[in-house]
């Protein structure tokens, strides 16, 4: 898939620069390449490109990709999407770092077995009480109890700049969200932010975790 190779070597370029331009390392940033409604079959070419982390956000979805692709040593894969309790125990099945935590059942529900895994709390930087993610002043509230679950490791935060914001000031309100966490999580440094199209200035902002979806995949095929 040479169209798919250029993609990704292109947007692994554009990190590089993004992060120099910030005066960072490239190398602490990962960028998980977003492979939701495409097939298992990308996710092997991506997997034949050095790409060792993928994410998902539909849990039928994964799981049968994850089963599909159980064969590729090293591939984490990370789910991004809203999750609903009683599906939580599954979806640690597969993925070893969830991004989308936001409430206390959802905590409860991960932490009812003793499978680790990794998660971060989602924020919630609308004033649109459905969107998925705590506000902001909810914060500590749910990571005491993260950090109460030994089967839990807090990495940090995650968020999506809102539609039609400025993307810098939105990645500048999950910066201050990030520092108020390792006031409490001296470990939780991670910042799960940026996607296609702002992944520059989440960046520049301090994330160390990236979501990209088209710019690496190309144009989603229809929702199955």
């Amino acid at each position: 898939m040479p169209a798919l190779a250029e993609r990704l070597h292109r947007v692994q370029a554009e990190v590089a620069d993004a992060a120099r331009a910030a005066h960072r390392d490239p190398g602490e940033i990962t960028t998980i390449v977003v492979t939701k409604f495409h097939p298992a079959a990308l996710v092997r070419a991506l997997y034949g490109l050095g790409v060792r982390d993928v994410g998902e956000s539909r849990h039928q979805e994964a799981q049968a990709k994850a089963a599909e692709l159980s064969d590729l040593a090293g591939l984490t894969w990370h789910f991004i999407g809203q999750l609903q309790a009683n599906k939580a125990r599954q979806v640690k099945r597969y993925a070893r770092v969830i991004h989308s935590v936001d409430r206390s059942s959802l905590v409860d529900a991960l932490a009812s077995d003793d499978t680790p895994v990794d998660v971060f709390v989602q924020l919630n930087l609308t004033d649109d009480p459905a969107r998925g993610g705590v506000r902001p002043d909810a914060l500590e509230s749910l990571a005491e109890q993260i950090l109460a679950r030994p089967v839990l490791t807090l990495r940090g935060v995650m968020a999506v700049a809102p539609l039609g914001a400025e993307p810098a000031r939105a990645f500048g309100a999950v910066r201050a969200a990030s520092q108020r966490l390792r006031a409490l999580a001296p470990q939780a440094t991670a910042i799960s932010a940026g996607m296609s199209g702002d992944f520059a200035a989440a960046i520049a902002a301090g994330a160390t975790h990236l979501r990209i979806g088209t710019a690496i995949t190309g144009n989603r095929p229809e929702r199955p």
